[in-house]
């Protein structure tokens, strides 16, 4: 038996061997990981700035950064058919969305488009009969109002509950093990799952 290796395969060895050399690593990082890291500076500025150990909202922002980067550029240029690619797109964008509204507390805003505004108050401080130097605070709000008020906040924890487990959704994805099998994939995915967003 006789075995024959084309030039192209040695030279495919070599470039190879090439790259585990330091002087490649050190090309490497000079021109590709560098500036990527600046550009990825520069993209996540914001989240960048807002990050604090103690606090997930800053962590929250490299996931809505990350996902409106990704879902312009895997519209644009994504090599996936559009009928899955561009539910994917959809799917990116909804979970920013989510996280900006988490972030930017968007609930009692979105509660009171629904059911109306909070309605205020004029507050004053009423002393503490038998405790002297204490106050309690207390509003001129009707009963009704008080109750609607206690409606748009119930509303308001309602829709985050809800954006929470979409969120969720998203990030998870379906169970592919699911779907009916005499149904085509891509009528049936809904682009959630945060590890099929790749192109």
């Amino acid at each position: 038996m006789e075995i024959s290796v084309a030039n192209s395969f040695l030279d495919s060895l070599k470039a190879i061997y090439r790259r585990g050399s330091s002087l490649w690593k050190s090309y490497y990082f000079i021109k590709e990981t560098l500036p990527n890291f600046f550009k990825n500076v520069w993209i996540f500025r914001k989240a960048l700035a807002k990050h604090e150990w103690w606090d997930h909202h800053g962590v929250l922002m490299f996931i809505e950064t990350g996902c409106l980067h990704m879902a312009k550029h895997v519209e644009v240029k994504g090599l996936e058919i559009d009928e899955s690619r561009l539910k994917k797109v959809a799917a990116m964008r909804r979970l920013a969305e989510l996280i900006h509204n988490y972030n930017e507390h968007r609930y009692i805003e979105m509660a009171e488009i629904e059911l109306g505004e909070v309605i205020t108050g004029n507050m004053r401080f009423v002393p503490i009969e038998g405790k002297e130097d204490y106050f309690r605070m207390e509003d001129d709000l009707t009963e009704e109002q008080n109750e609607h008020n206690g409606k748009v906040y119930k509303r308001a924890d309602e829709i985050e509950v809800s954006e929470w487990e979409e969120i969720y959704h998203l990030i998870k994805g379906q169970d592919y093990s699911l779907f009916d099998k005499e149904i085509s994939f891509e009528k049936q995915f809904d682009g959630s799952g945060i590890k099929n967003w790749w192109d």
